[in-house]
């Protein structure tokens, strides 16, 4: 009866189920056809107490929650699915404009021969997103889904060619700004060497978007379309990849560059080589005015078309990611680098068990710009930017990590990590000298002790040295799993370096959860200390809160 009801949302009848024979199984086959529904459920909320000790904003309503439900249905070359999504109200660190409930994302899609056609909301990504990316993370509660039509039609082997058009999801609503992208993948060794003998392999690709939002200024002359077009090559043999995408924007005054008219253009490279026990990855980026967005007056995260994502590492230990760089849309110039050697079982560094070693840096500067006066008093101001020249710094690390085995029982990691932070472009976004630059340096050592097939026991102690903003941090955390589809954790981080007697607090977390194939049930209750939470260069800001939290996952 659930499946029925369902279907039900999305065709609004129940027709479809007339050849399904078990309605205890989510897949039959009848007469060649497979069907099948899938989804997941999450609940997230939190109760709130007041504690000004910390800075924890009050919330009046003491409980907040964020909630979705996804279904999908497939019947042979036919899909379609729906998400519900609910806010009572949105909880805290998320934008405030996710209010109410509703389905904000449904679709229907087919394939037939050479063409796939989708009808409603869909996802994409035009090469490294450069220039075109709508995906969703549910971490940042971050959804710039296209509403609209999409067509992928593949006329020879090797060749893929997508059009697309429609609006951007904004929260409940849509951008005012209609989305046209067209892109275009070449894989020469599809196209002319289908047999395989050529050990090179290589790809190309190109794309075109733009965006059509009338003027509604009455001081501004802004451009009602804007393009943004790139191309892009890929090349592997063996162990080695290289990858490298450019693209340019025309002039796309926006409240994100203070409605420069300037051009924008991007320029991004990575290469990689993987052997035996040894690897090697460098990326580069230079970025000028690459800001694209279906509504030229949104800030923050919302209507953004492409994604620029940030060279740094990726970090998991929380003192690490105390401080995470936020991709600059107005430009930057940045590297990383990483080295990961395996030292082999019965070597002399490696040991009995063998060990891991990775050295990982990256660095982020501004642009060195110059302003010019505005051409009239229909535009905004305009600058030039030197190539050659790096700006100020914005951030900088370099990340030491041990990974070692000493018996079948026991395993560590070790990590140190040094950082510099530019707190008044990153956080503040202004180029003044408010904040001292952020240098920290952070230890963590991790032990893990096996003492039985599934039961585990974790301990990890981390200390973040530095003098700046709130001073040094220590933390100590022990997570118990007696088995498989069960643990409890307990976290302290402690502001022991803070200027202000006053706010040197012990954040103290409990955390129990519990997980059976397609379920997760977390509980956690304490403090939670402000912050900023980043995924791939998008932030999201996290005041201090006290309280109880719960998320609940069902997949099926």
């Amino acid at each position: 009866m659930k499946r029925i009801f369902y279907l039900g949302l999305l065709f609004y009848s129940s027709s479809a189920f007339s050849q399904i024979k078990d309605s205890t199984s989510t897949i039959s086959k009848v007469k060649d056809i497979v069907e099948s529904i899938h989804g997941n459920f999450q609940v997230d909320a939190q109760y709130y107490n007041k504690d000004t000790t910390i800075g924890a904003p009050i919330v009046p309503q003491k409980v907040l929650s964020n909630g979705f439900g996804n279904v999908n249905y497939i019947r042979g070359n036919f899909s379609a699915g729906i998400r519900y999504e609910s806010y009572n109200p949105v909880m805290q660190g998320f934008d405030p404009r996710y209010q109410g409930a509703g389905i904000p994302y449904r679709y229907a899609r087919y394939k037939v021969a050479n063409l796939d056609i989708t009808a409603g909301n869909f996802y994409d990504q035009f090469g490294s997103g450069m220039i075109f990316r709508v995906y969703e993370d549910r971490g940042l509660l971050y959804d710039n889904t296209m509403d609209g039509f999409r067509a992928i039609y593949n006329p020879i082997r090797g060749i893929t060619i997508k059009g697309m058009i429609g609006h951007q999801r904004t929260f409940f609503t849509t951008s005012p700004g209609i989305v046209r992208a067209g892109d275009m993948d070449v894989n020469l060794n599809e196209l002319f060497n289908p047999s395989g003998t050529m050990k090179t392999k290589i790809t190309l690709g190109g794309s075109f978007v733009s965006k059509y939002q009338s003027n509604a200024s009455t001081t501004l002359n802004l451009p009602a379309n804007v393009g943004c077009y790139g191309g892009r090559l890929s090349l592997n043999n063996g162990g080695f990849n290289f990858y490298s995408e450019y693209a340019y924007k025309i002039n796309d005054p926006s409240l994100t560059n203070n409605y420069s008219f300037k051009s924008g253009q991007g320029l991004l490279a990575t290469a990689s080589y993987a052997a035996s026990g040894f690897s090697f990855m460098w990326a580069g980026k230079y970025t000028d005015n690459m800001s694209f967005r279906s509504d030229r007056d949104q800030t923050l995260n919302a209507a953004m078309i492409n994604y620029m994502p940030s060279l740094t590492k990726y970090q998991t230990y929380l003192m690490a990611t105390y401080y995470p760089y936020a991709t600059q849309p107005n430009g930057e110039i940045a590297t990383q680098g990483e080295i990961q050697y395996k030292a082999k079982r019965g070597s002399v560094l490696g040991g009995k068990y063998g060990m891991e070693i990775a050295l990982n840096g990256s660095m982020a500067f501004g642009t060195d710009t110059t302003n010019l006066a505005p051409q009239n008093d229909a535009r905004q101001y305009h600058y030039t930017v030197n190539p050659y020249k790096l700006g100020q710094q914005y951030f900088h690390d370099f990340n030491i990590e041990i990974n070692k085995k000493f018996s079948k029982k026991v395993k560590t990691t070790f990590l140190y990590c040094n950082q510099f932070y530019n707190k008044n472009i990153i956080i503040e976004n202004s180029s003044s000298n408010e904040f001292a630059n952020i240098k920290t340096n952070v230890f963590v050592t991790d032990w893990t002790f096996k003492y039985k097939p599934a039961s585990s026991i974790r301990m990890e102690a981390q200390w973040m040295q530095t003098k700046q903003d709130k001073g040094s941090w220590a933390e100590a955390m022990i997570e118990w799993w007696p088995k498989s589809n069960f643990y409890l954790a307990v976290v302290d981080q402690y502001n022991y370096g803070n200027p202000e007697k006053s706010k040197q607090i012990h954040y103290y977390l409990a955390n129990i959860g519990f997980i059976r194939d397609g379920t997760r049930i977390t509980m956690s209750y304490g403090k939670q200390r402000a912050g900023v939470f980043c995924v791939g260069g998008v932030c999201r800001t996290v005041p201090a809160s006290d309280g109880l939290s719960m998320t609940i996952m069902q997949s099926f």
